[in-house]
């Protein structure tokens, strides 16, 4: 995780969020605490997946929950009103009740495939031209996404991706995280 992180913040990620399925509640805390370090030292903001409870324990800016996962005015009553909430939608009529959920943004996906998110089926590019049409909030296309294809999620009218693979499995971090944001016209916010 630390060799990836640093190339990403080295090279423009201006959020990072820590996701660890197989981990305990300490590995997840311990990987946290070096991951908000690191974060905050490069002025990006570091969330925690899934867990609003350890995401609030940690000092975390915030939580990403799933359809899945707690509700989005639960998690926000665990983190407290000053954190973020995020919320993963996989359809239009997601991203639809996403952007009125409370959430302070949703991520619309997978766009394409892919293993972080094994027996989700890929939603394709419309539910993204929907979101970048209809939906208020801030929200990020996700899934599968690497500087090959990014440039059809940004055609569409993406402005912020998620990307997992594409950076932490590359040989140069900082190299990839430069290359996808100037994909996405290195755009904040």
């Amino acid at each position: 995780m630390e060799h990836a992180l640093e190339g990403a913040l080295a090279g423009g990620v201006d959020l990072f969020q820590l996701r660890d399925k197989d981990a305990s509640d300490d590995e997840l805390l311990a990987a946290a605490e070096i991951a908000r370090e690191r974060c905050h030292a490069a002025g990006a903001l570091f969330l925690l997946n899934d867990r609003p409870d350890l995401a609030a324990a940690s000092g975390a800016d915030g939580v990403h929950v799933g359809q899945d996962d707690v509700r989005v005015d639960r998690a926000r009553k665990l983190v407290g009103d000053d954190a973020l909430v995020g919320l993963s939608t996989h359809s239009m009529q997601q991203a639809q009740a996403g952007g009125r959920s409370g959430a302070d943004y949703i991520a619309v996906g997978p766009v394409h495939a892919t293993p972080t998110k094994e027996g989700r089926p890929a939603i394709g590019i419309e539910p993204i031209k929907y979101a970048a049409a209809h939906v208020s909030v801030p929200w990020f296309a996700i899934g599968g996404l690497d500087a090959g294809n990014v440039g059809a999620v940004v055609k569409a009218g993406a402005r912020r991706i998620v990307v997992v693979r594409a950076i932490a499995h590359a040989d140069d971090p900082e190299a990839a995280a430069r290359a996808l944001r100037a994909a996405t016209n290195g755009r904040r916010g």
